[in-house]
């Protein structure tokens, strides 16, 4: 016996979620139509909601129902400092742990060559424009310690390499292969107090200007 159309199309838009696979989606899909109507149609709405009223900050690039997001709103956060992180959650964590008050620049996404995405897909030429506003003075990189974290983290390095700001990176006191958004709290602010240079030293020898 074959599913209706409508059953089968609410199944395979679960399986578009993380860690949703076949099972798991008929499951949710029999679950909200049978024992939570209310929460299905709240969940419709909710994501219709957002589809229709979301888009990017105009400066971070994190999600916004405004052109600034409140951060980039916020008078009192320094503009000399701009944190890079991979995506909106990486960010919600670093305000979460308390230990941060610059302003900060959302990729969306990570360099990941096995999965064709490449610098373009990750937003690096926008993040140029903003940290190159003669108003950055430091750039902090808060990629994940995953192998594609490091690999975005050293590709965002060398851009700005001798072109102004300075560059620094959170402490490994990160797990290696760790993502910010599972990290306790503590062990992200000690990463970020501690964050390393990446920026090389000035070389006295060399002739001024």
């Amino acid at each position: 016996m074959k599913n209706p159309p409508a059953l089968d199309q609410l199944i395979a838009a679960l399986k578009v979620l993380p860690g949703v696979g076949p099972k798991t989606a008929q499951r949710m899909a029999f679950h909200l139509l049978q024992r939570d109507k209310a929460g299905a149609d709240k969940l419709a709405r909710a994501l219709d909601r957002a589809l229709t009223r979301l888009t990017h900050c105009e400066r971070c690039n994190t999600f916004s129902e405004t052109p600034l997001c409140s951060i980039c709103a916020d008078p009192e956060r320094r503009p000399d400092q701009l944190c890079v992180v991979e995506m909106p959650a990486d960010l919600m964590t670093l305000e979460q742990a308390k230990c941060y008050q610059g302003l900060y620049f959302v990729l969306m996404g990570r360099i990941s060559p096995l999965d064709n995405i490449g610098p373009k897909d990750v937003n690096l030429d926008k993040l140029m424009v903003r940290a190159l506003d003669e108003v950055v003075e430091e750039v902090v990189i808060a990629t994940n310690f995953t192998a594609e974290g490091e690999v975005t983290a050293h590709m965002i390095a060398e851009l700005l390499k001798e072109r102004g700001p300075k560059v620094s990176r959170i402490a490994r006191g990160m797990p290696v292969g760790g993502e910010l958004e599972y990290v306790d709290l503590s062990t992200l602010a000690q990463a970020v107090y501690e964050r390393k240079s990446l920026t090389p030293p000035a070389d006295p020898s060399a002739p001024p200007g």
